[in-house]
């Protein structure tokens, strides 16, 4: 049971560090809660059984760096939302663009099955 959830606390103190490097760094909140309980079950084990392991440390400190750039990024990151009508003007003008290409073409010259 030891090796089980010490490897888990590995695995998830892992995944939590990726996702708090990418732009989703909130859904690292969930892998780091799910490794501090593997890593306090593991911890509990090896302290029963007499002698405690430095990877079960290893996966705490993975762990707290991993939930502290999430909190980082949390607090220091401004979303902007962008303007919107410069982007629909945009939208507009490459529609009319399109339509002005479409009515260039001329369908007569075109042979079907040659």
């Amino acid at each position: 049971m030891k090796k089980a959830t010490t490897i888990l606390a590995i695995i998830t103190s892992f995944l939590a560090i990726i996702l708090s490097v990418l732009p989703v760094s909130n859904l690292a909140i969930f892998p780091a809660i799910a490794a501090l309980v593997f890593g306090l079950i593991a911890f509990y084990f090896s302290k029963k059984s007499g002698h405690v392991k430095k990877i079960i440390q290893f996966t705490f400190l993975l762990t707290i760096i991993a939930l502290s750039i999430t909190i980082y990024k949390a607090i220091f990151t401004t979303i902007e939302v962008a303007d919107t009508e410069t982007l629909e003007a945009k939208e507009n003008e490459s529609e009319e663009e399109a339509l002005k290409d479409l009515e260039d073409i001329d369908l007569e010259e075109l042979e079907i099955g040659g």
